[in-house]
């Protein structure tokens, strides 16, 4: 790539390094320097180089720096992070691809469309929230609340894999899609597959689990039971594109005994609230 000179922007904020972040460019693949550059910068950067015909942007030196990808409806653009990307990546994404080399803060996907997050690390809380479409692929442990409020409509159905273990209301008021939780790339072996209040309030969807799920961990508004040969092979396409994106075998994956969990009603709170 060619070096390309950067000038320091007006109103510099105290604390970060204010200089445009580019640092090379080949063709249509642009890379950048995150170090230090403060998060409104190295967004605005990225929307800039989008707008002049970027389809490949790599980024070096991401510390927490967020809203990576968010509002960007740019189908064939793809965004390769390395570190540690911060709050509300790709939120209200539609179509762009982005690879975390590293881990990611809360909020991945919030409210996405379309397209795709790989983190090949572990993630935070309130992963895919509002999520209505695209993919996101944790390769390890995420947080609370992952899989909160997603929904589908017609062909738009979100699905998030989650490789390693989740904390409490995984999958809470869930309407739509498909959420998956493996429990094999795990930091801690004591700690459980799943927290409390498991699709706690669904009303919509699936759930897969890797192994066995008590009725005390989740919520009352579910049933549980063992996924079936046809569970299996509505599972099967998707565990062959995540263990494609995170590197590992879908025949290992698919060779333990998942559980399914689904709604018992679409409108489980239904004697809470007067008629009208």
């Amino acid at each position: 790539m060619h070096a390309v000179k950067a000038a320091p922007p007006a109103g510099a904020i105290e604390g970060y390094r204010h200089v445009a972040p580019v640092i090379g460019r080949d063709g249509d693949a642009v890379r950048m320097d995150a170090t230090g550059v403060y998060y409104k910068e190295l967004n605005e950067a990225i929307r800039a180089e989008v707008g002049r015909g970027a389809t490949e942007i790599r980024l070096d030196g991401v510390n927490g720096q967020r809203y990576i990808g968010t509002g960007l409806r740019e189908p064939g653009v793809r965004i390769e992070v390395h570190g540690t990307a911060g709050n509300d990546m790709a939120m209200f994404a539609d179509g762009v691809e982005i690879e975390v080399f590293g881990n990611a803060q809360d909020g991945v996907g919030n409210t996405m469309s379309g397209g795709g997050v790989i983190v090949h690390g572990d993630a935070g809380d309130v992963l895919g929230y509002g999520m209505r479409g695209g993919r996101v692929f944790v390769e390890g442990d995420v947080g609370y609340r992952v899989g909160i409020h997603m929904k589908a409509f017609e062909k738009n159905v979100p699905v998030l894999v989650c490789g390693g273990k989740a904390r409490d209301f995984f999958g809470e008021y869930m309407a739509g899609g498909m959420l998956v939780l493996l429990g094999m790339n795990n930091r801690d072996e004591a700690q459980p597959l799943a927290g409390g209040f498991l699709g706690a309030g669904m009303h919509g969807g699936v759930i897969y689990v890797r192994g066995a799920v008590e009725p005390w961990q989740c919520g009352a508004e579910v049933g549980i039971a063992e996924a079936t040969e046809e569970d299996l092979a509505e599972l099967r396409p998707v565990i062959e594109e995540y263990a494609a994106a995170v590197g590992m075998d879908a025949e290992e994956i698919l060779s333990g005994s998942f559980t399914r969990i689904v709604p018992v009603s679409h409108r489980p709170y239904a004697k809470l609230y007067a008629a009208l």
